[in-house]
């Protein structure tokens, strides 16, 4: 028997060897300046950007809903979609406020029963109709109009739980991917086969780091944002405490898949933006996914980041329950199922 093997045997209880390769994770990242401003001031730097120069302004949305269904609201709908420039859907009147509220769709339009349109939008959205009326067009039908201005509404409200997925994301991903490969580079990984510890154990320790330093992430951007923002937290904090873990997993195993062949820094840098870069264009970090092509939504709705950011303001936007975080988490569960198996299957240590 090699001296490998009897030193794997002779190892202690895994959660010993835990305890002590997620200390070291731990001392490793708060020893690094760097990393510090990334996870913990960086996103807190971009909220207040963002939320000072969109303060008065909405989410970037295309979409439109008429109250029904009724006659009138069908024939609303019918005049509305003549025009390609914009996108309507019919729902009932809970459904197209909530929809209202959490930024989803820019206005609200309900017929009346003596023929008029009453419109109910936030009034700091640009309205071209205002415009045009001021340039003299007549306006055929009568109209009202009702302003919504709330919290969850606004477009920080919609940016915020964006900006926490992507630092999920990111900090997971290089925070777990480039540590590894930059062990292996230096041939760290090499002299720890011969340690009492497995590559389960040593995988593992970096979720445990990761989890350990994203409650520090999570409170100090969501604690930011809602003193200086008022962005609120409708949903429960165990609901909120499960899709940032179930997030962590996901991403995390996917920083591991990436890591687990890759020899040179280089190398894992053009993977992991291949991953992460596709992610922060289509998830609705920053405008609405819903603005792509509807052949596009399968697969948008697929990916991870997606998953995150629609369940985190589910929760924070609208106090949603578990029957619509669900799905999202189950999106999650198999990312980071799938990930983390691959991980330890193809995890080399040389």
């Amino acid at each position: 028997m090699s001296n490998i093997e009897q030193t794997r045997r002779r190892r202690g209880p895994i959660s010993e060897s835990l305890i002590q390769l997620s200390s070291v994770r731990f001392k490793e990242f708060i020893r690094e300046p760097e990393a510090l401003f990334w996870t913990f001031a960086f996103p807190v730097i971009l909220a207040m950007g963002l939320g000072i120069a969109f303060r008065n302004r909405p989410a970037e949305v295309v979409h439109i809903t008429v109250v029904g269904p009724s006659s009138a609201s069908a024939r609303v709908t019918a005049a509305v979609r003549a025009d390609s420039g914009l996108a309507v859907e019919e729902l009932s009147a809970d459904s197209a406020r909530t929809a209202l509220r959490t930024g989803r769709v820019a206005l609200l339009v309900l017929p009346q029963p003596d023929g008029r349109v009453q419109y109910q939008f936030d009034e700091t959205r640009p309205v071209d109709n205002a415009i045009q009326r001021g340039f003299g067009r007549g306006d055929p039908v009568g109209v009202s109009e009702t302003h919504i201005r709330e919290r969850g509404s606004r477009y920080i409200d919609f940016v915020v739980p964006g900006l926490l997925g992507m630092n999920i994301m990111g900090s997971s991903i290089w925070g777990l991917g480039y540590t590894i490969v930059d062990a292996r580079r230096k041939k760290l990984l090499k002299r720890l086969v011969a340690t009492p510890m497995s590559r389960v154990e040593f995988l593992i320790s970096y979720l445990v780091s990761r989890i350990a330093l994203l409650v520090g992430e999570v409170v100090v951007l969501l604690g930011f944002a809602a003193i200086f923002f008022g962005v609120p937290l409708r949903g429960s904090l165990l609901q909120l405490a499960l899709v940032v873990l179930a997030s962590v997993f996901a991403f995390g195993g996917l920083g591991l898949l990436i890591a687990s062949r890759a020899r040179t820094i280089e190398g894992a840098s053009g993977l992991m933006n291949v991953a992460m870069m596709p992610m922060w264009v289509l998830s609705g970090v920053f405008f609405s996914s819903e603005n792509f092509p509807k052949a596009f939504q399968p697969l948008i709705q697929a990916l991870p980041l997606t998953a995150t950011n629609n369940a985190l303001r589910a929760s924070m936007l609208r106090g949603a329950g578990w029957t619509v975080i669900g799905p999202e988490l189950a999106v999650l569960a198999l990312w980071a199922v799938a990930t983390l198996w691959l991980a330890l299957k193809w995890f080399r240590w040389r």
